[in-house]
């Protein structure tokens, strides 16, 4: 990293009045959003639901409600003085090298790169002391960059390779294989994939899952719930492919399979919801015709991380909340004959195989820490670490005794390190060359209480010398659900954010799995309150020590973090100023009617359980807790027309509440991207100009009005 400060990025804010007005606002101009007449009941309740046709994203008057409330937020936002500055300035600092690790496949070394600004990585590779040649470049895929390269897998030889493509950000793919010496396509694409890896049978084939293709109904909105897995053989059409499990003899909404690196097995992980899932196995080596039952349940989670011989290596929290390995066999693969390998300890554990090793990795207070094992279970060493921080790869092949891992924290941009399994000597290998200096900055680990008496981690970024007057433009960001642990790493939104004085937190909340699987359940369905009580005890203890206010608070998260963001601000809308809430799931009455939405259920419930359930989702649930008469923190919700996970609908019915009941002059605005999807592949330029869309408009709306 150059010891450098980033340059023109020194800028101070000017703030104008920072009184917040509970006067209706008349100055700005809403699209007049119709409301319908559709109303539902459940357990003898009724509930209004008058947005119900923006669910329809094929219809026209959605379309024109999209293209309308788009114009009133490009206006809105094309006003913020500084907007540009920004977009500059993280433009100049996005534009670095950035390579990713190499890894081995046949006679070529593999490695993606960006050249700073292209609009996606381009995959290259090299011989050994070779000159790299391009292999795959994705920006050639769509004139606009609204096609992304979403998912790689080669051939054991690496003669051939299967790749798949997102189009305008959809979970919809397609499958392209081609000849690696040649680069030439070699069959007809696949079409109709979804929520799928690509898994060789030898040179012969693979393995995909995907669901029947939606009739007389939106691809993007409708619902689906049988997920199936197929072998392709090369060569054959798609329409001859072999149903291997799911469909309507094993109905499942989640199938995924794989084959094991030495070829022998076929291993299938069969789920209901996002969280616990059947397991079988198949001995494809002698030709076993029927799975072998490991697990015939949805209780726990439990991934088959290796085989050896007849030996299977299993990862599970099964009786380990906070997970073990452990050892069985083909013969008797059910958990009674389940033999410990690495015993699960009070830190959550996940294990990668390489050169013949086990890495298992601990998180421990949010931070990673990596020992190496042999196959018996006995240690060999623990690995250094640059810090603290989070830690990528420790993975690789059985032959390999050279790995790359890549270690970075929220001021520690990506490196990468080469690591020899056999000596324990780690190398740096690649550093990024950006114009920031780690130095400069404070990255600081705090626990708070949360209302019940919970501890929650948070960690909290700024440039040092930060006054702790309150007056800190302060974002604090969070998810809480699903079992996903929120880890240290390095962003250029932040690093722009923060460069200009800001305060940017990250809070680790219940029903995230920063703990394990008691983490988990103190977050979901009856508990889910408890991560609104969380975050918003995180921003009290911002503003408790001075960090920031509520004038100078701002709150963001995506997803399941979007419908954070929705029920805080309707819970607390006096605590914060700003609200970011994106690709939301804010209709909690009806989310599991959309696509694969009925598969949260472990996390939410749904609104058909029980009167219990649904009285407690509706307390909650954003759409159906905005009120009239309420002065709601400066909003811009965000969302993309092709989200086929969380559908845009969830967005446009919040907005709409929104703009109607918004009681003073704080902005209710939705931003609505065409082309694209719940996130993933979005090309470069998208991605810049989304956030520095949210980091002007949290700016602006905390009343600052000059950069300098």
């Amino acid at each position: 990293m150059k010891k450098t400060v980033i340059a023109g990025l020194a800028f101070t804010f000017m703030a104008c009045s920072t009184q917040q007005t509970t006067q209706k606002d008349t100055s700005l101009k809403y699209p007049e959003t119709k409301k319908g007449n559709v109303a539902y009941t459940h357990f003898g309740t009724t509930v209004q639901d008058p947005y119900r046709w923006l669910e329809d994203d094929l219809a026209e008057d959605t379309k024109a409600w999209v293209k309308s409330q788009n114009e009133v937020t490009n206006a809105y936002l094309a006003q913020i003085p500084f907007r540009d500055k920004i977009k500059k300035e993280m433009t100049d600092l996005w534009n670095y090298e950035k390579i990713g690790s190499p890894f081995k496949e046949g006679d070529w070394t593999y490695f993606y790169k960006n050249d700073g600004l292209q609009q996606h990585s381009v995959l290259y590779r090299k011989k050994e002391n070779g000159e790299p040649e391009v292999f795959l470049d994705p920006n050639k895929f769509s004139k606009d960059g609204t096609t992304s390269l979403a998912g790689l897998s080669f051939t054991k030889d690496g003669s051939l390779a299967g790749y798949s493509i997102s189009e305008g950000g959809s979970d919809w793919r397609k499958i392209i294989i081609i000849d690696t010496k040649t680069k030439r396509q070699v069959e007809d694409t696949l079409v109709d994939v979804k929520f799928s890896g690509i898994s060789w049978k030898g040179n012969e084939g693979f393995f995909y899952s995907s669901y029947d293709k939606p009739k007389g109904a939106s691809e993007l909105s409708a619902k689906t719930s049988q997920h199936k897995l197929y072998y392709h053989k090369l060569g054959t059409p798609q329409s001859s492919d072999q149903l291997i499990f799911g469909g309507e003899k094993t109905p499942r909404r989640y199938v995924g399979g794989g084959v094991s690196e030495d070829g022998r097995y076929l291993i299938v992980s069969a789920a209901e919801s996002t969280t616990g899932s059947e397991l079988y196995i198949r001995d494809l080596k002698n030709n076993q015709k029927d799975f072998t039952v490991i697990l015939d349940n949805f209780d726990t989670t439990t991934n088959v991380v290796d085989t050896d011989g007849d030996n299977i290596y299993l990862l599970t929290n099964l009786n380990a909340p906070n997970n073990r390995l452990v050892r069985t066999t083909i013969q008797n693969p059910t958990p009674e004959n389940w033999v410990d390998v690495i015993p699960e300890t009070d830190k959550v554990l996940s294990v990668g195989t390489a050169g013949g090793f086990l890495f298992a990795k601990y998180m421990k207070d949010v931070n990673d820490q990596v020992l190496q094992y042999k196959y018996d279970g006995s240690l060999v060493r623990e690995i250094s670490l640059p810090g603290l921080g989070s830690v990528g790869g420790f993975g690789g092949k059985k032959e390999e005794k050279e790995l790359y891992y890549s270690f970075s924290n929220y001021i520690y941009p990506s490196t990468i390190f080469k690591y020899d399994v056999i000596s324990g000597d780690s190398k740096l290998y690649q550093k990024p060359q950006i114009n920031f200096t780690p130095e400069n900055y404070e990255s600081k680990q705090v626990f708070y209480t949360s209302k019940d008496g919970t501890k929650v981690p948070m960690t909290i970024v700024y440039k040092k010398g930060l006054e702790l007057n309150g007056k800190n433009p302060t974002i604090l960001y969070a998810y809480g659900g699903f079992n996903i642990s929120l880890r240290p790493g390095f962003s250029v939104v932040t690093a722009t954010w923060i460069e200009n004085g800001g305060v940017y937190a990250v809070a680790n909340l219940r029903g995230g799995g920063e703990y394990g699987k008691k983490w988990h359940d103190g977050g979901r369905q009856l508990n889910k309150k408890n991560v609104f009580n969380d975050f918003i005890a995180a921003a009290e203890y911002l503003q408790s020590k001075g960090y920031t206010s509520p004038q100078y608070t701002a709150i963001s998260g995506g997803s399941n973090g979007g419908l954070l963001v929705g029920a805080v601000q309707t819970m607390r809308p006096d605590l914060f100023k700003v609200a970011l809430p994106a690709v939301g799931v804010l209709d909690m009455l009806r989310y599991h009617t959309f696509t694969a939405g009925a598969g949260w259920a472990y996390d939410y419930g749904t609104a058909e359980d029980s009167k219990e359930m649904f009285e407690y989702i509706k307390s909650y649930s954003p759409v159906h807790n905005v009120k009239a008469g309420t002065c709601y923190p400066s909003t811009m919700v965000t969302t993309g027309d092709h989200d086929d996970r969380v559908v845009p609908a969830h967005s446009y019915k919040f907005a709409a509440e929104l703009q109607d009941k918004q009681a003073c002059s704080n902005p209710t605005l939705i931003r609505i991207e065409t082309k694209a999807g719940h996130g993933a592949g979005k090309p470069t330029e998208l991605i810049i100009e989304e956030n520095t869309d949210k980091l002007a408009f949290a700016l602006y709306e905390m009343g600052i009005r000059n950069l300098k």
